[in-house]
């Protein structure tokens, strides 16, 4: 009986995976990558052509001599990595680290672990596709240019342990945009005016909101309100107009990998790796009872919204038996995102009668979660749309016309299983279906309320994915291990769900934006995107994107360095003097920003939190404002008297007091503001 060795990446799949085959079927595991780079070095031959320099990855021996005394004894030996570009570049590192005879070796591929995709799997197995690893390649090559070209330079004028990335550099930029976008937005006054009516019989009042003339109006001030309510001082209300129809809710998209994620952030407060790191564990395999180890959903790393055949026809099967055939609509269409590859399918349950509850015992409380929200999605994507019967009144005072409306959920469709925080809920005033165009209305009073507009929402894991994705930053596979480095590195900082800039942060993205305009700009990267996925589909050679991409980086890097050198000065020296030995303190960079030190080093220890005075005086208590951090990184201005004096702001103060109110008043871009939002008074800020 022939012998055959199935490698996959890690033992959780290993153990999954040996149920489905037979005893003449050995499973082993490359524990992810063997070869790579290395990390003492670029490990990129310049001079000739820009070779890569692989080697084993270092404790990789034992294993590896085990996988090749296993291959030589095997008849055939079968490449089930994972089915996405860096899968296949693994399974092409295996064919030269075990030094695989290419007549008995096979390349297997599957999106789902079950025993059905496995075994169909080994029924067509292939070569390995030489377009994919070069993508990969091309891919690992790019950064590590970036990486090691820049990285060095942030080394020397800000400290060591720094790091730039071709995708993490872009993504901080974006999170150091908003931060500007929001310190500079300055809020504008706005009013909505409420009427409320009484109807005959009825005790409670309806209340229909203000709309304009035959246009919509925005009320931008207290004296156009008060205009406004002089002209209906007297006016004669009634309906004019009731209008009854259908609204149709369709159906959400299956899951892609970063959907996955924005609605894992939104609904289950996951992390985006979190929500990775279950996901893959569900896709591995998990034992369930009375079936044993399975992978439970498809292959997580996807930016298809494609099902496969079977699926969706076992899924319309089961909603036609569970819900009835009124529930099993058409799919929604399928997104015609340009950037996705659409090498995999959607993320779906391996088995929609696989239901949550079923295997409910069978989960962690966090798989549970994660599942469920997976199943109930797909299931949904399956399903018919969701009918509202809805109403809407105009009613008309003078010139001006008040506005209201009610829903109700005629045909559930797809909401009967699932509904996620954007998905309209039906509601209204529940008198509104109670009008008609001859229901008199008797006036009761006009509720005016004061508004400001908000300034941009902060980033947080789930938007800035979504934001990631929009400008074709990066792949499904990238998301969350970006967001991870620049927290780790603490160039950002997460407190509830928003994520700041850190003033670590501010220092690398100026260095960055100042002397890589290109790295960190959003469109050159997204370029570079498409040029990889041309690589992975054979129209364009990976070897020409490092060829063209280069020479640029090389050109940058020494102006930077050139550039850097000129303004690269000793520490900067305080005005405090270290109370152990005398000296003079001096500033330094830490993680979490600057701090003083001793400059006595090692003899003397003596370190203490720096805070950089702003330049102006207390409006409480008269002392100096200082620059501060809260305790995850984020800036603001407090007074040096803190405890005592409970001065803050996260807007620059400055010594100019409203003339208005007599406020302090605060920078907003190139403005200066009051700092009371409903005083309203603002002047152009100094050019300096």
């Amino acid at each position: 009986m022939s012998k055959n060795l199935v490698i996959v990446e890690s033992p959780a799949k290993v153990k999954t995976i040996k149920k489905f085959l037979g005893a003449n079927y050995e499973v082993a595991a490359s524990m992810g990558h063997v070869r790579d780079l290395p990390k003492s070095q670029m490990g990129i031959d310049i001079e000739h052509d820009f070779e890569p320099k692989y080697i084993t990855i270092r404790g990789k021996g034992d294993l590896l001599a085990k996988l090749r005394k296993s291959a030589k004894n095997a008849d055939h030996v079968f490449l089930a990595t994972d089915p996405d570009r860096e899968g296949e570049a693994i399974s092409w590192h295996l064919v030269t680290a075990l030094n695989l005879d290419e007549k008995k070796m096979r390349r297997i591929a599957f999106n789902e672990i079950t025993k059905n995709a496995v075994r169909a799997s080994l029924k067509n197995p292939r070569d390995i596709d030489m377009n994919l690893v070069d993508a990969q390649q091309a891919r690992r090559v790019l950064d590590r240019m970036v990486g090691y070209e820049i990285s060095p330079l942030l080394w020397a004028k800000v400290k060591r342990g720094l790091s730039a990335g071709r995708v993490q550099s872009v993504a901080l930029r974006i999170i150091a945009d908003r931060e500007a976008e929001i310190k500079a937005f300055i809020p504008s006054e706005y009013w909505t005016l409420d009427a409320e009516f009484l109807l005959n019989g009825e005790k409670s009042p309806l209340t229909a909101r203000f709309y304009g003339t035959d246009k919509k109006m925005t009320i931008s001030s207290k004296e156009e309100l008060d205009r406004i309510l002089g002209e209906l001082k007297d006016a004669d209300y009634k309906v004019e107009d009731v209008k009854n129809s259908e609204r149709i809710k369709r159906p959400p998209l299956p899951f892609t990998t970063s959907t996955l994620q924005q609605e894992a952030s939104k609904s289950l407060n996951f992390s985006t790796s979190k929500t990775m790191r279950i996901a893959q564990q569900l896709y591995e395999g998990v034992d369930v009872k009375g079936e044993g180890t399975v992978g439970v959903i498809t292959y997580l790393r996807t930016d298809s919204t494609r099902i496969a055949a079977e699926a969706d026809e076992a899924a319309r099967a089961y909603i036609v038996e569970n819900y009835g055939a009124e529930s099993a609509g058409h799919p929604a269409a399928e997104n015609s995102n340009r950037n996705a590859q659409d090498a995999h399918e959607a993320i779906r349950p391996t088995d929609i009668r696989r239901t949550p509850a079923l295997i409910k015992d069978s989960l962690t409380r966090e798989q549970f979660r994660l599942y469920q929200l997976i199943w109930r999605r797909f299931t949904a994507s399956r399903m018919s749309n969701a009918v509202y019967d809805t109403i809407a009144v105009k009613i008309r005072g003078g010139k001006y016309i008040f506005t209201v409306s009610a829903s109700k959920i005629k045909f559930a469709g797809f909401m009967n299983v699932y509904t996620s925080d954007d998905d309209e809920k039906a509601g209204g005033n529940t008198l509104v279906k109670s009008i008609t165009k001859e229901t008199e209305l008797s006036f009761s009073k006009m509720d005016p309320e004061q508004h400001f507009t908000q300034p941009p929402a902060h980033y947080t894991e789930a938007s800035l994915v979504k934001a990631l994705e929009e400008l074709g930053i990066g792949r499904p596979s990238t998301y969350a291990p970006t967001i991870s480095t620049i927290l780790a590195r603490r160039y950002i900082t997460k407190e509830q769900k928003n994520l700041y800039i850190t003033e670590l942060g501010e220092v690398v993205n100026g260095i960055m934006c100042r002397n890589f305009p290109q790295i960190v700009d959003e469109h050159f990267t997204a370029n570079m995107e498409t040029l990889l996925d041309g690589v992975a589909d054979g129209k364009v050679e990976w070897k020409t994107v490092v060829r063209n991409f280069y020479p640029d980086l090389d050109a940058e890097v020494k102006k930077a360095g050139e550039q850097l050198a000129k303004v690269k000065v000793a520490d900067e020296e305080s005005d405090v003097i270290c109370e152990n030995c005398g000296r003079r303190m001096v500033i330094k960079y830490g993680p979490h920003g600057k701090f003083l030190a001793c400059p006595g080093f090692p003899e003397c220890r003596n370190t203490k939190p720096y805070f950089e005075k702003a330049g102006v005086k207390c409006p409480l208590c008269g002392g100096d404002v200082v620059l501060k951090r809260t305790r995850k990184g984020r800036l603001y201005y407090g007074c040096e008297n803190n405890p005592e004096c409970t001065f803050i702001s996260w807007s620059r103060p400055v010594e100019k007091k409203c003339p208005k109110c007599g406020s302090y008043m605060v920078v907003k871009g190139n403005k200066i503001v009051c700092s009371d939002e409903k005083c309203g008074y603002r002047e152009d800020a100094p050019e300096s």
